[in-house]
Formats: C-alpha cells, sequence, structure tokens
C-alpha cells in the first residue's frame, strides 16, 4: 500500500509518460500534465501503444489495459496539482525551468504535498531550496525506459525527512520497482558512472581509436553489455548527456569530467541521437 492515491506527473515526454504508466499501472489516479495539449496527447499516445503491446504479448488482457489508461487524466495547468498527494516532476534537465515550476508549484500545493523530482543529475537540496518545503522533496530518478527498467535512485536531500524517503520507497515498490537510496552529489550513482563512460567512448571516436561500430562491439561483447554506450548516448540523448556531464565538471570541478568536444558539437549541430533521427547512429 501506499498513501499516496493521487499523483501529478509534470512532463509528458518518454520519461513522464512512462512514469505515469506505471503509477496507472499500479492503481494510482494519475494527472499527466504537459505545456501543450499535443503534447499530452502524445504522452498519452505511448502510454496506450506500451499497454497494447502488453496486450498483444498476453502480458495484460484489453479491458485491464482500458482500466489503466483510465486512470490517467490530461492536465495543461499546474493549478490542476492542488489536489494531488505527490508531484513527480520529469521536464527539460535544466535548473532555471525546474526552479519556476516548483516555485509555481509551491503556492498551488497545500503543504502537505511531497515533491519528487526525476531529474538525472541536478542537485536534489538546491531544487528543495526554490521550495518551502525541503523536508517534503526528494529525488526519484527512473531509468529509461521506465516501463522495463526496475531501478529506481532514490535521492535523499539534506532536508528530506526520514518518513518522506521512507514513503516513496515504499511507492516505488508499489510501481513495481526496485528503489536504491542514494546520497545527493552531482549525477548521484548511476551517471557519475555511466557517463563518464559514454564521454569516454565518445572520445575514443574523436580521437580516431574506433568507429562507432567498433566501440560499440567491444563493449557489448567484451563487456557483456546489452548495447553499445553511444548506441546508448543516442537513446538517452546527446544533449541530455552533454547537459549531465557539465553538472558533473561543475560540481566536483574536475577535469576527468570534462565532456568531449564531439558530443558538444553534435549537441550544437542538432544531431541529439534517437530523437532527432541522427547521432552517432543514423535513425532515418
Amino acid at each position: 500500500m501506499t498513501k499516496y492515491n493521487s499523483i501529478m506527473v509534470l512532463g509528458a515526454g518518454q520519461m513522464g509518460a512512462g512514469i505515469a504508466q506505471v503509477a496507472a499501472q499500479a492503481g494510482i489516479k494519475v494527472k499527466l500534465n504537459d505545456l501543450k495539449e499535443e503534447f499530452v496527447n502524445k504522452g498519452l499516445a505511448t502510454i496506450k501503444s506500451n499497454l497494447q503491446r502488453s496486450v498483444s504479448k498476453g502480458r495484460m488482457d484489453s479491458s485491464e489495459a482500458e482500466e489503466v489508461l483510465s486512470r490517467v487524466r490530461p492536465s495543461m495547468a499546474l493549478d490542476d496539482a492542488a489536489d494531488v498527494d505527490l508531484v513527480i516532476e520529469a521536464i527539460v534537465e535544466n535548473l532555471d525551468i525546474k526552479a519556476n515550476v516548483f516555485q509555481q508549484l509551491d503556492q498551488i500545493c497545500p503543504p502537505k504535498v511531497v515533491f519528487a523530482s526525476n531529474t538525472s543529475s541536478l542537485p536534489i537540496t538546491q531544487l528543495a531550496g526554490f521550495t518551502n518545503r525541503p523536508d517534503k522533496f526528494i529525488g526519484m530518478h527512473f531509468m529509461n525506459p521506465v516501463p522495463v527498467m526496475k531501478l529506481v535512485e532514490v535521492i535523499r536531500g539534506l532536508a528530506t525527512s526520514d518518513a518522506v524517503a521512507e514513503s516513496i520507497v515504499e511507492l516505488s515498490k508499489v510501481m513495481g520497482k526496485v528503489p536504491v537510496t542514494v546520497n545527493d552529489y552531482p549525477g548521484f550513482v548511476a551517471n557519475r558512472v555511466l557517463m563518464p563512460m559514454i564521454n569516454e567512448a565518445i572520445y575514443a571516436v574523436f580521437e580516431g581509436v574506433g568507429t562507432p561500430e567498433a566501440v560499440d562491439e567491444i563493449m557489448r561483447l567484451g563487456a557483456n553489455h546489452p548495447m553499445g554506450p553511444l548506441a546508448l548516448a543516442d537513446l538517452i540523448g546527446l544533449d541530455t548527456c552533454l547537459a549531465i556531464m557539465n553538472v558533473l565538471h561543475d560540481g566536483f570541478g574536475d577535469s576527468k569530467y570534462r565532456p568531449c568536444p564531439l558530443l558538444k558539437q553534435y549537441v550544437q549541430a542538432g544531431w541529439m541521437g534517437k530523437k532527432t533521427k541522427k547521432g552517432f547512429y543514423n535513425y532515418e
């Protein structure tokens, strides 16, 4: 059981839609919020398509899929968060934009409402500082694709209360996830380990050591990774990889986290990976 019976998920992109889906599958009422109706509709379409795939594979029947979908309501107004128990933010990885949204939510939501951020690297303590409820602020870092990946990194800020941390661990389990609690350092654990590896793989291409195909095949066959680091970077989004490397570089002040110039160049060119149909590979 969880004390969170209604949730607003902010951001109807790949991550937000996935979070809304697993919450709805756990029997929780969800408001899926984004700036425009077309973004919310796209998120709902993603959920519907995922559920239909589960039906076709015999994992659930069609009436169950319809029931899950009926628990997700579209929202285009932050004011809709006034009557939920929890807000999970999954918007763009930009400190100023997140800060602005949390400041607005802090005015809209009653003091008992808990705020969680799906940030992949930004400091939870800093985000919590933009609100008047730092004790009720926590990180819930889901992995992509959310309906498939089991891990939720639960990140405690400096002021996060024990009660909130315990309730979010419990909620993660109710959603069918495996929560692992960590403390608030740049990149937390997942991206502090993963992103420098991806960055180093990009350096190998940049320095002409090997092609993207060669680097990926070596890591798949030699390290038994399910996919190579460059294909994974394309899936995550090269803009997101760059943003995380910048957070690590700024946060630790260590040159080992310096983003590869080739990564910067690809992002400047608009080659963000799978979502723009071009990154280290061509997805046209």
